[in-house]
């Protein structure tokens, strides 16, 4: 089913959620120019991606490390920049 037909995010993938976002965050610039958007995708997604793990983990940094893959001093540095800590 094409992304434009579909209604509701209740039931897609965590790509096809972002590739809807993004479509409807393009269309809806009317023309203005946008710089690094790369960056602004990355820290749209980790901020709640890290608060949303650290509360799956009670707050477990060694656990929230090993469930995203990350060494422990990169979560802490990730934490500290969303201040998340």
């Amino acid at each position: 089913m094409p992304l434009a037909t579909i209604k509701s995010t209740e039931h897609l993938t965590l790509r096809a959620c972002v590739e809807k976002t993004l479509q409807d965050y393009f269309a809806h610039l009317d023309g203005a120019h946008v710089n690094d958007v790369y960056n602004l995708v990355l820290s749209e997604v980790e901020a709640p991606l890290f608060a949303s793990v650290m509360q799956h983990v009670q707050g477990n940094q060694t656990r929230a490390s090993e469930m995203l893959g990350l060494n422990r001093g990169t979560l802490r540095k990730k934490l500290k920049q969303y201040n998340l800590l």
